[in-house]
């Protein structure tokens, strides 16, 4: 069975490419548009990772990661900050709330991968 990652990110072509990049991969992808669909989807689907835009409508990717982190159903499900802000400015912030890396957009598809299998422990 695929593991399944959801990808919470309001814009249309960066949702597209990385859900592109993921199914190649073989892994079964979900999708959100919004912190508060993010955080709905991560509830009734259970993914097995999460990538979290941070700059989202309705609930930033930020909150939307601390409501999923803080829930005992998905609690342990990894997230990865997936944005093109700073990192200066915000990395030490979504690790603070429990996301487990931090990728700044544009991701390399190897580092895209390696990332994905070590959360996933494909290895």
């Amino acid at each position: 069975m695929a593991k399944r990652i959801l990808i919470v990110e309001d814009n249309e072509d960066n949702r597209f490419i990385l859900v592109q990049i993921l199914r190649f991969s073989g892994y079964e992808t979900i999708e959100a548009i919004t912190g508060i669909d993010g955080v709905e989807q991560a509830l009734g689907e259970k993914p097995d990772l999460i990538f979290m835009d941070l700059g989202l409508p309705r609930l930033d990717g930020l909150d939307a990661a601390r409501a999923i982190l803080t829930n005992p159903i998905t609690a342990q499900i990894p997230i990865i900050a997936h944005t093109a802000w700073n990192p200066e400015q915000f990395k030490a912030q979504a690790l603070q709330v429990g996301m487990v890396d931090y990728l700044q957009k544009p991701v390399p598809i190897t580092l895209l991968k390696a990332t994905i299998e070590r959360f996933l422990k494909l290895n």
